[in-house]
């Protein structure tokens, strides 16, 4: 297979993580969405990443869908998503949570640095949406009883919030104060120190 995006995209990480955690062997093609728009419309015409290129030459577009197909590759018992209710939809909506968060980070991003006039009312729903979510999980982490968000071993909500965390602490430093989400801070401590996610990784780089 093939991953093709750069890890400082949380949606293209998650799809790394999860691909590494899965021990499936796959070819890193990082390219930018913009940087090298030209080679990637070929891919996606939409200029999104992540795309898998799987196996039989099959292109998947969004790391939803990636995520899907990829879980259908593992064992049962190996899967990142629980299988039994109301486990797998209280990790589902945790996960719907943090890539909300993220697909709002990106958003916020660009219209502060896209615009010659950015909305102002478009980045206050921005950062109040990015907020709520927060909020949210935060909730969820604070009942939290097992190691990981959803049991004993780490899943795609970790992932996802990992991932989350990191670009969005990246590419907004000054949005939010983890001290406000202390759940949520030592989520992300104990995720960032595995190695799964120091070897899947990489500096945040604006688009130029």
């Amino acid at each position: 297979m093939i991953l093709i995006g750069q890890y400082d995209s949380p949606f293209v990480r998650r799809v790394g993580i999860a691909l590494t955690l899965y021990d499936l062997p796959f070819e890193h093609w990082p390219w930018s969405t913009f940087g090298d728009a030209d080679r990637l419309i070929a891919y996606n015409p939409l200029l999104r990443v992540p795309v898998l290129v799987t196996d039989d030459g099959d292109i998947l577009l969004d790391s939803h869908s990636i995520i899907d197909h990829v879980d259908g590759l593992a064992s049962p018992d190996a899967r990142l998503l629980p299988v039994n209710e109301p486990e797998r939809r209280r990790a589902m909506k945790s996960v719907s949570l943090a890539t909300g968060i993220s697909d709002k980070a990106v958003s916020l991003f660009y219209e502060n640095v896209l615009h010659n006039h950015p909305s102002a009312q478009w980045i206050e729903r921005c950062k109040r949406q990015i907020a709520a979510a927060l909020s949210a999980l935060e909730l969820e982490g604070s009942r939290r009883t097992t190691a990981f968000w959803n049991g004993e071993r780490i899943g795609h909500a970790d992932i996802a919030i990992g991932a989350m965390l990191d670009h969005l602490i990246a590419s907004h430093p000054d949005l939010i104060d983890l001290d406000d989400y202390p759940a949520l801070q030592r989520h992300g401590e104990t995720l960032r120190a595995m190695p799964v996610f120091q070897s899947i990784y990489q500096p945040f780089i604006p688009p130029a």
